[in-house]
């Protein structure tokens, strides 16, 4: 009997087909990462430049103008139940996002750079981290013996905890 079967090889070779990602501290114990195709910058802002908006959620810091566009800005680990960053910093470390024609300033405690990693490295997370968490991640990588959240930038700007309707 005559198989028809292709057999693809285990493991294809990936030289450039890594994705890209900013890699970034949530909080003291939580390291995350956000796709490349979703991050527009990282930059420092200065607190004052952030201006509060009053009856919005807590994890909601304000509105900012930026590139001449005004965008809110949030406390990301405020946003998912962490432990949330310091008020007391004199700027924070901004990561602009965007979907679609959704822009949206996330605060975070400190940004590491960028790092790659290919699809097939993202597992659940299910299990691994808190169940409040799994609604906003595409997964876990485990990278030099770190686990990084591989956060979904599509479910933070759409969160239920952003809208007002």
């Amino acid at each position: 009997m005559t198989s028809n079967n292709i057999t693809l090889p285990s493991k294809p070779t990936q030289n450039n087909l890594a994705d890209g990602y900013l890699k970034f501290q949530l909080n003291q114990q939580t390291a995350a990462v956000l796709s490349m195709k979703h991050t527009q910058e990282a930059i420092l802002v200065p607190v004052e430049s952030i201006t509060s908006m009053p009856n919005m959620p807590s994890c909601i810091l304000g509105l900012m103008n930026w590139r001449s566009r005004i965008i809110w800005v949030v406390d990301l680990p405020r946003m998912l139940n962490l432990e949330s960053i310091d008020y007391r910093l004199r700027q924070y470390n901004a990561i602009i996002i965007q979907v679609e024609s959704l822009v949206l300033g996330l605060v975070v405690q400190e940004i590491k750079g960028t790092t790659k990693f290919i699809a097939d490295d993202i597992h659940s997370p299910i299990g691994q981290v808190a169940s409040s968490l799994v609604p906003y991640l595409c997964g876990c990588v485990v990278q030099q013996e770190e686990i990084l959240l591989v956060l979904d930038a599509q479910a933070i700007v759409q969160s239920s905890i952003l809208r007002s309707d």
